[in-house]
């Protein structure tokens, strides 16, 4: 069924995309794991909770790992950001083995350069690096 609605666009922080390639070197399934998030964005939903306290609307999901078969009270942690209604900015990633929190401060340091960036150095969208 065509639908007329406009592409989403996904794009990725500095930090999500260091935090992406760090993770890899030890589970070697976090691409596919992001996957079926990535593909729910695109397709307009917004899982997740929305993070309190901060001036933009970011949301923080809960990831399956599949490499560690514990569900995804200890997998990832994804922080997505929404910038426009067609546009979505994947902040940070992150294994609940490593840090048991982002703060908001960290959210906002990251959303900030980003920001600072973009006009002139916009990022990649490909997580397959």
């Amino acid at each position: 069924m065509p639908t007329d609605l406009p592409a989403i666009e996904i794009a990725l922080t500095r930090r999500f995309q260091r935090d992406l390639r760090t993770l890899a070197k030890r589970y070697r399934h976090v691409r596919q794991d992001i996957q079926p998030l990535i593909d729910q964005l695109q397709a307009g939903e917004l899982p997740g909770d929305r993070i309190p306290s901060i001036e933009y609307t970011v949301f923080k999901v809960r990831l399956k790992n599949s490499d560690i078969q514990k569900g995804k009270s200890a997998g990832y942690r994804a922080i997505y950001y929404l910038q426009l209604s067609d546009r979505i900015v994947l902040v940070t990633l992150y294994s609940k083995f490593d840090r048991s929190d982002v703060t908001v401060e960290d959210v906002r340091d990251i959303l900030t350069e980003f920001e600072s960036l973009e006009p002139s150095h916009p990022e990649s969208t490909a997580i397959d690096n």
